[in-house]
């Protein structure tokens, strides 16, 4: 299937190893041209080359300065930007009993507060595209409460509602706004033994690959997902507990 994405322009955040990497590879792969961001710059030069990435940066997307200058360099690099895939650090595992507010104050610049800076400075150049897509990578715990996942559920699910919300502000210019759930995806922070524990659960007995996160990600950025708007898509091989 041809997801007509050649010559589309997009950014992803996080995007050296696991999830991230997987959603801008995708992207490269379908012809998109890629924009790369990650805090560290070890990684960074050596996972745009692999992905095929025409530019990346490093960055901290907590940090306000830094989202003016990631979205102000992809922009001029790419002529523009068509696509946003944000990718956010996961929050502090833990539950209420003994958080200090400055915690909370951590998850929601974090988890929430880059997304949304993130968004309002791509935003001009979404809908210049007549063909935007925003992606963001949220996780399961936007749906249910997950023990110990206190700040995910918390935040995610805030993500959940912005992004819904956003979906329909920026729906009269053709902007396709999703998340994306993911459960648990083999990444490079999991170790054998804790993977195999964890697949266990999972019905379709095994963890996700980051490389099925990326795949889904680029049928959302495509033309035939533009009637897809305004929803959260668990990819989870059936762990979650809810209905809707």
């Amino acid at each position: 299937m041809d997801l007509h994405l050649e010559g589309r322009r997009a950014l992803v955040t996080a995007a050296t190893s696991g999830i991230g990497k997987a959603c801008a590879a995708a992207l490269a792969a379908e012809g998109a041209h890629v924009f790369i961001c990650a805090r560290t710059s070890q990684a960074l030069e050596y996972a745009g080359r692999e992905i095929g990435a025409k530019g990346w940066v490093s960055a901290d997307v907590t940090r306000a300065g830094d989202c003016e200058t990631l979205v102000g360099s992809a922009a001029d690099l790419l002529g523009g930007l068509d696509i946003l895939v944000t990718n956010v650090p996961d929050p502090r595992t833990g539950g209420f009993g003994d958080t200090k507010d400055e915690a909370f104050n951590r998850a929601h610049e974090a988890t929430l507060m880059s997304v949304v800076r993130l968004v309002r400075l791509v935003r001009p150049f979404l809908i210049d595209s007549r063909a935007g897509r925003i992606v963001n990578i949220s996780s399961i715990a936007a749906h249910e409460a997950l023990p110990g996942r206190l700040f995910s559920s918390t935040y995610r699910s805030a993500l959940a509602a912005f992004s819904k919300h956003l979906s329909i502000e920026l729906a009269p210019n053709q902007v396709a706004v999703n998340t994306i759930a993911p459960g648990n995806i083999m990444t490079p922070a999991w170790d054998e033994d804790s993977a195999r524990r964890a697949a266990e659960a999972v019905p379709l007995g095994r963890l996700g690959q980051a490389e099925e996160v990326g795949a889904l990600c680029a049928y959302l950025c495509s033309d035939q997902a533009a009637y897809v708007t305004g929803q959260t898509l668990a990819i989870d091989g059936g762990l979650g507990n809810t209905i809707w």
